[in-house]
């Protein structure tokens, strides 16, 4: 065989080189290495979850072309084939006999009136970048042409066209040019528009739509009479085709996701065909609401805000507002106020007492001092100046009181609570413990509604995992909110956390159950009505001068984010957590379908006897005891220490510490706590005063600044004078005279509201009260200079 194969290449050598040839030509075009064909800069286009267009960016060369699309629509396909190279399926890429017929036509006409150009050698010429039309530029078209065909077939060809062809103007690209041109995908384009944009890359700069009308529609209805002869079309499809009209001038692009586009652009992906989990409808919606919301903020002349809808389960976006339309330039309307840093407020405390919950520092309902309180230079106060003396936990969080949680993060520790921040994933927050201080909680820290909304939704996604496993941990439960779907790369490099879960199931639960159904201040009941019928637990919050405004929300479905307040940092009076973002939390919420509550994780609870006046695990003393639901964890917290034993004597009416009388069981707060507690609560029962000429045992009086050992560095003024301390004293009885003694010197006396102004010198000191029945207090602490000494608290 090998022998008469030799015997005939060397009786046939032409025939034997043309064989050779061809082969070669074959090997070269099917297997050579070569550089794409296109490397044009795309748009770059943002999907929602349907495929629907939410919107798209200009090229970098400033032409509208999308990222090309598989596989190509059939009508348009069919179009296509029809009006430029009718034996396209029958072909190699090439036709000489096309290319001999132009020749003889350019010939004859001395110019070039006829290309004879294939689909594919056209395909091949875009590549080239249209270079100047000569032969032996022909010539390598047909080379290409070959090879395309070899390497990507009929259907990428045709892809390769559509997605690279010009359609007038700065449009390329048939997505691009449905898009300009109809306002809807190629995949929804009539048999007319389909016939319309085929017609268009033979001729883009002569006509297309705006330009050459009348020539345009003679190609369009002369492309539909030839669908009509080869039964692509029947004559009623043809006659409902020739009656469109055309389009009259480009359409702009929908911009139904500005800020997300644009963030998504920035981050680095430019160019590509981003399929997000945004729903459409959601958005548009979402979007309307911000937009009619806006005209209330623009009352108190407040021009910004930010929204952001997850689904809890997979934490994927369902809508992105990432500023106001209404905004403009001149309020910074294009800035993506959803990546924006800013003062959390009060958002951050569901974590500190979700921390103290699973740590055992807390019971859902334990009482917390809410009194004047003051730490060096930092005086913390609740937003309406008030104090209530003691108020339960789960309440000092659900009404934001500033003065608890201050307190508690100080019992905590500043450092711990960072920790577990930033295990929620709040990263932003990267300054030291130092540098937050008492103030973490309560607006001193820098957030985003990403991040936040990430954080509460892996909370509830924890709950949930628990809930419909059984599980208490599933890796990545705690993760930031994704916008892209897998199709295409992650936009955050934020991975999702591993390892043992930040904050228990318990404990989440306990904070959820706290923001839900605890009593609210009474703006808020309105809007706590609504909750509750929807299962929302949600926090509000404000940070300091009025410049930002919080509300966040979260079912076992969704959780909702809003921030309202100007990007400039321009505070407004009334820009308030409760006022200016809670309504449109709401109004968002009741654009989607109610979710069922959250599963308890009885799994990871205990029983445990509380006291229902304290919220103290039952003590001896405590007249009655609620089993109750709590954090295991919370069975390491102390007994109840403020119900007591106390001997009466026969009236009643007066103590005794021996004699005849009876005992009774009576809830005793601090001096400092019971004079706050007393003026909101009439029903509130003091101790019984001693019986004349007896010689009581416990303390009616309570320092409540400064602390036992205090170290103070007290300031100089602006003036260039020393500044002051200020010593607060509470006692139970309110019309006490109390006598101040500093290192052994009587300096004053104070009647009803003890405080009194100090500036004593550098070094140790001992201050001393005494009242009227001989009661003495005292509390040692140190003047220091700020210089060569230790740390020290600075005096306001």
């Amino acid at each position: 065989m090998m022998s008469r194969a030799c015997s005939w290449a060397r009786a046939h050598p032409r025939s034997t080189a043309l064989l050779a040839g061809v082969v070669l030509l074959t090997a070269w075009a099917r297997w050579w290495p070569t550089a794409p064909l296109f490397d044009s800069p795309c748009s770059t286009v943002l999907l929602d979850r349907d495929g629907e267009l939410l919107g798209a960016t200009v090229a970098a060369d400033g032409q509208w072309r999308f990222p090309q699309i598989d596989p190509v629509p059939a009508r348009f396909a069919t179009c296509l084939i029809q009006f430029e190279d009718r034996r396209f399926r029958r072909h190699w890429g090439i036709r000489p006999q096309s290319l001999v017929r132009a020749w003889r036509q350019n010939h004859a006409a001395g110019r070039i009136v006829s290309g004879g150009s294939t689909i594919t050698m056209q395909v091949a010429r875009l590549a080239r970048g249209n270079r100047p039309r000569t032969y032996g530029e022909k010539f390598m078209e047909a080379l290409l042409a070959l090879r395309i065909e070899l390497r990507h077939g009929k259907e990428e060809t045709l892809a390769l066209f559509a997605g690279h062809a010009p359609f007038g103007g700065n449009v390329v690209g048939l997505d691009a040019a449905a898009w300009r041109y109809f306002g809807r995908p190629a995949s929804h384009l009539s048999w007319s528009e389909s016939a319309t944009l085929a017609v268009l890359p033979n001729a883009p700069s002569a006509i297309y739509p705006g330009k050459g009308h009348e020539a345009l529609l003679a190609k369009r209805n002369r492309l539909l009479d030839r669908l009509l002869a080869v039964q692509a079309i029947d004559s009623l499809e043809w006659s409902l085709a020739k009656e469109e009209p055309l389009p009259g001038r480009t359409r702009e692009l929908p911009r139904r996701a500005p800020h997300l586009l644009a963030t998504l652009h920035a981050q680095g992906h430019d160019g590509q065909l981003l399929h997000s989990s945004v729903g459409g409808s959601l958005q548009d919606r979402a979007t309307e609401a911000a937009d009619r919301y806006a005209a209330r903020l623009r009352a108190n002349e407040v021009y910004n805000a930010a929204a952001l809808i997850v689904d809890v389960p997979t934490g994927e976006v369902l809508a992105y507002v990432g500023n106001l339309g209404t905004a403009g330039a001149r309020h910074a309307g294009d800035v993506d106020i959803i990546r924006a840093r800013r003062s959390t407020g009060s958002v951050l405390k569901p974590f500190l007492y979700a921390d103290m919950l699973q740590s055992g520092e807390l019971t859902p309902d334990m009482l917390l001092s809410d009194v004047p309180t003051r730490y060096g230079n930092f005086t913390p106060r609740n937003y309406d100046e008030q104090y209530s003396g003691a108020v339960p936990a789960s309440g000092a969080l659900a009404r934001s009181l500033n003065v608890p949680m201050v307190r508690l993060l100080h019992q905590h520790g500043v450092e711990r609570t960072l920790r577990t921040l930033r295990g929620m994933g709040l990263h932003s927050i990267d300054r030291s413990a130092e540098d937050y201080g008492l103030s973490l909680v309560v607006g001193g820290a820098e957030s985003t509604l990403w991040e936040l909304a990430g954080a509460y939704a892996g909370m509830g996604r924890v709950l949930n995992h628990y809930g419909r496993m059984g599980l208490p941990y599933r890796q990545g439960d705690i993760r930031p909110p994704h916008v892209l779907l897998q199709k295409t790369r992650p936009s955050d490099p934020i991975a999702p956390l591993q390892g043992p879960p930040v904050l228990s199931a318990s404990a989440i639960h306990f904070t959820l159950k706290a923001l839900r159904e605890v009593a609210r201040p009474a703006e808020e009941q309105g809007w706590n009505h609504f909750a509750g019928q929807q299962h929302i637990s949600w926090k509000t919050g404000t940070s300091f001068g009025h410049r930002d405004a919080w509300a966040i929300g979260l079912t076992s479905r969704y959780c909702i984010a809003v921030w309202t307040g100007n990007a400039s940092g321009e505070g407004r009076p009334g820009l308030t957590g409760t006022l200016a973002a809670a309504p449109l939390l709401f109004d968002l919420f009741n654009l989607l379908p109610h979710a069922p509550p959250f599963e308890p994780p009885y799994d990871e609870m205990a029983r445990a006897a509380i006291c229902p006046a304290s919220g103290y695990r039952a003590g001896i003393d405590c007249p009655r005891a609620d089993t109750l639901w709590v954090p295991p964890t919370s069975l390491r917290t102390p007994t109840c220490a403020f119900h007591c034993r106390v001997l009466l004597d026969p009236s009643g009416q007066y103590r005794i510490n021996e004699g005849d009388g009876h005992m009774a069981t009576w809830f005793v707060l601090p001096p400092g706590m019971e004079h706050y507690y007393a003026l909101g609560h009439p029903g509130y029962r003091p101790l019984p005063p001693w019986a004349p000429g007896t010689m009581g045992t416990d303390e009616p009086m309570e320092i409540l600044y400064p602390e036992p050992g205090a170290r103070l560095l007290i300031p100089v003024q602006l003036d260039g004078t020393r500044g002051h301390m200020v010593v607060e004293v509470a006692h139970r009885n309110a019309d006490a005279t109390l006598f101040w003694d500093l290192d052994g010197a009587f300096i004053g006396t104070t009647t009803g509201i003890h405080r009194m102004a100090l500036s004593p010198p550098e070094g140790a000191h001992r201050i001393t009260l005494t009242d009227g029945q001989g009661h003495a207090l005292h509390r040692n602490f140190t003047i220091v200079s700020g210089a060569n000494s230790p740390p020290a608290t600075h005096v306001p």
